[in-house]
């Protein structure tokens, strides 16, 4: 099933899922796709779907309706298209070829430790482990959960930013790492206390990665439900569910 992202500024605001023949979208409130802004039209485009095939029609709207930053008028929609709408963006997701961009995704920024990295990852086990006891010390205890559970939320990665907007990446293994080598590269491991992340290595000094803005520095810093993530250029949100 195709789907649309709708984002503004790179961050992901909605999800629709082409479901239904006929989806409008515009200003007023009876378009199924409504973004609520001066630069749109109240009726501005169109999506029909046939069968395995999606059609964008500009709806004569006052700004215009482009994809992939070009005007048209009526487009035959393709994987990873972005129409914009005023200054908003809608990326056109379909999941027959979306597999193929996780793969992509994936061999992008997921890393396989090498051997010469070894020495690197057990120092990010022993960081976090200091992290994951301070926090440990700390928290409250929860009535009715035994002081060693080991239970935690299901996590993901969703990338809100740049050419894999959408993708998401579930946190199933102990320690993930993550980045581009000779940029940024950083891990979040699984721990019974929660998710860290911490700073790998980078291509300058001090270059560390950003959780909601701030620069995590050489220690663990434990991941919350909707924290931004900034890591190699790349901003993904951390949801547990």
């Amino acid at each position: 099933m195709a789907r649309l992202m709708l984002s503004l500024d790179g961050q992901i605001l909605a999800e629709y899922n082409m479901n239904k023949e006929r989806y409008t979208i515009g200003r007023l409130p009876d378009n199924d796709i409504r973004i609520d802004n001066p630069a749109v039209s109240g009726h501005h485009s169109l999506i029909i779907n046939i069968l395995n095939d999606s059609f964008l029609e500009d709806l004569n709207s006052t700004n215009g309706t482009y994809v992939n930053g070009k005007l048209i008028k009526k487009h035959a929609m393709q994987h990873g298209d972005v129409i914009t709408v005023g200054h908003h963006q809608l990326r056109f997701v379909d999941s027959q070829d979306g597999e193929a961009e996780q793969d992509e995704f994936e061999k992008t920024m997921v890393i396989t430790p090498s051997s010469q990295g070894e020495e690197r990852i057990r120092r990010v086990g022993v960081a976090v482990d200091q992290a994951a006891k301070a926090v440990a010390a700390t928290a409250p205890k929860r009535p009715g959960v035994p002081d060693n559970a080991t239970a935690l939320p299901k996590a993901k990665l969703q990338v809100l930013s740049g050419a894999f907007a959408g993708r998401e990446l579930e946190l199933t293994k102990a320690l993930t790492t993550l980045g581009r080598p000779g940029v940024q590269v950083a891990a979040i491991t699984r721990r019974a206390e929660g998710y860290f992340i911490v700073h790998v290595d980078s291509g300058k000094e001090n270059d560390y990665p950003q959780v909601n803005g701030v620069p995590i520095g050489p220690q663990a810093r434990r991941l919350n439900d909707n924290d931004v993530v900034q890591l190699a250029g790349v901003k993904m949100g951390f949801f547990e569910s």
